[in-house]
């Protein structure tokens, strides 16, 4: 599972210049985060990570098509909402489960 981080990369997904989210995802992960960003209107590419050689790895690419898009700042300035119209926390993105409704001052490691 890939971490937030303040860079911001860009690539081609499905012929289309988009944000990466994250690489390496599973397609449960992936699904996961297509119905966060969908629900917050941002439109998502899905495609098979490549390998150095060209052949098709088991992971896939998330991202979406507006280039001007962080994960890390929409994630930390509260920007991404859920379903149940709550914020999207970092515990919430790294889909751990508990410490969701305690502030971060508060959370035991």
């Amino acid at each position: 599972m890939a971490t937030l981080k303040g860079k911001h990369n860009i690539a081609e997904i499905g012929g289309v210049r988009c944000t990466v989210v994250e690489t390496g995802a599973t397609e449960a992960r992936a699904e996961f985060l297509k119905e966060i960003l969908s629900f917050n209107r941002y439109e998502v590419k899905v495609e098979k990570e490549k390998a150095k050689d060209g052949s098709l790895l088991d992971t896939l690419v998330i991202g979406v098509t507006d280039t001007i898009f962080n994960p890390m700042i929409a994630v930390y300035q509260k920007k991404l909402f859920r379903k149940d119209k709550k914020t999207v926390t970092p515990d919430y993105w790294y889909q751990k489960a508990g410490q969701d409704d305690i502030p971060y001052w508060q959370v035991q490691p």
